[in-house]
């Protein structure tokens, strides 16, 4: 071990949405930073978590699904997704296991196509196919792209994801690390809590509403031994709102007693979640609200 050089690099993980790049990237760094949902288009902003080994750190993007975008929310989305390839040592491109490419994979090929950065394809979801079938999947896409490595694997149950960390460590520069071996993610805390509402919404309500819902965290204190939190629901209309709350305030209460269990266990102390729901029509097509609820379009040219 003594000499082998130390690694470290950013990795990026792209892909349509709803492919599994949160899943993945929770289950590599070995914790829940992002958050995750059947629906697609759950990931809004640029993540970065840590993963460090004593090989190596590696820093990973994960992005928004790359997909059409149909507001000023969609187009910031697409945008983070696709500036992050030119940051980054080495690209994960996820896919699920299929024959079929269709056209939004032609796009992420054709996107892929104008950066020299390394590309990984991982071939996700691998526990929902029969095992020999995953070669012909392998065949089909390696005649598309000439990737540096082809990994299949399923980031549900964690097959396969210890070599998927090997292949990335072979194609980091040599370096320094970026961040001290405890830090996990840049993402503040206050962020993180934000997003694991929204995480609990998504969930729980029906169809049409999720999309069109952001959570702004309005306080976060500690008082003694109790963190005490005050969030608002932003939603698009008022027959939204009505859902949101439910007969008798339950579905409100359903949201707010789930992701109250998960910050207590991330912060480690009892939390009392106080939750609103407000409506901002169209909040989706508005700069001032995009860049109120964090997603600034400003924040993808930096990294």
């Amino acid at each position: 071990m003594e000499n082998t050089p130390y690694k470290a690099g950013f990795v990026t993980l792209i892909g349509r949405p709803n492919v599994g790049k949160s899943t993945l990237m929770n289950r590599l760094i070995g914790q829940k930073i992002a958050i995750t949902s059947p629906r697609p288009q759950t990931t809004r902003n640029r993540i970065r978590t840590v993963l460090t080994l004593e090989e190596g750190q590696i820093v990973f993007l994960d992005t928004p699904g790359i997909h059409k975008a149909k507001n000023k929310l969609g187009d910031y989305m697409v945008n983070a997704a696709e500036h992050t390839l030119e940051e980054a040592d080495v690209v994960l491109w996820l896919v699920e296991p299929a024959n079929y490419i269709g056209a939004g994979e032609r796009h992420i090929i054709e996107e892929l196509k104008k950066v020299k950065t390394p590309v990984i394809l991982v071939i996700n979801k691998t526990d929902t196919v029969k095992r020999e079938a995953v070669l012909s999947f392998i065949d089909t896409y390696r005649k598309e792209l000439d990737f540096a490595e082809i990994v299949p694997v399923s980031a549900l149950k964690g097959d396969n994801t210890e070599e998927l960390v090997k292949c990335i460590l072979d194609y980091l520069p040599q370096g320094h690390p970026f961040f001290d071996e405890d830090t996990v993610t840049d993402q503040p805390m206050r962020q993180i809590v934000a997003e694991l509402v929204r995480e609990k919404a998504l969930r729980l309500l029906e169809e049409e509403v999720p999309h069109g819902v952001a959570v702004s965290i309005e306080s976060m204190k500690e008082r003694g031994k109790i963190c005490h939190i005050e969030a608002s629901i932003i939603c698009e209309r008022e027959s939204h709102k009505g859902i949101i709350i439910g007969k008798g305030g339950q579905m409100l209460k359903r949201i707010g007693s789930d992701a109250r269990r998960e910050i207590e266990e991330m912060l480690e102390m009892q939390v009392n979640l106080k939750l609103f729901v407000k409506v901002k029509k169209d909040w989706r097509d508005s700069d001032y609200l995009l860049k109120n609820f964090g997603y600034n379009p400003k924040d993808i040219s930096s990294t």
